[in-house]
């Protein structure tokens, strides 16, 4: 399935691995983004972790510097922290996405992430 217009810009494919349960409060998905593709701005109630397995990507949490991520990157995003994340303007990236889940929920999106932010690094 490929992710809305409401929460990324540009091409973003997400593939299930298995979702959050009873038995298991964690999903888990690749998640692959086109050259320039991202993520809107967003938090994790229950935290995030990204494993970058191809790729160039890039990542910011709110107040913070633009950072480069590889394959072999393992990305926290800690509970309730503003970030985005997706590929580099140049590269695809595919990562791993391993969410948290409380009380049902596990992201809660905020505003696109403009080009100004996403060119600052």
């Amino acid at each position: 399935m490929y992710g809305s217009a409401e929460n990324f810009i540009g091409r973003v494919r997400v593939d299930p691995l298995f979702n959050a349960d009873n038995d298991i409060r964690v999903s888990a998905a690749y998640v692959t983004f086109e050259p320039g593709a991202r993520s809107a701005w967003h938090t994790h109630p229950a935290g995030q972790r990204l494993i970058v397995t191809s790729g160039v990507g890039l990542t910011q949490q709110e107040g913070k510097p633009v950072q480069v991520i590889r394959a072999g990157d393992v990305i926290s995003c800690p509970a309730d922290v503003k970030h985005w994340h997706g590929a580099a303007p140049g590269s695809a990236m595919t990562h791993l996405a391993i969410t948290g889940m409380v009380d049902g929920k596990s992201v809660n999106w905020k505003e696109l992430v403009t080009d100004e932010q996403y060119h600052a690094h």
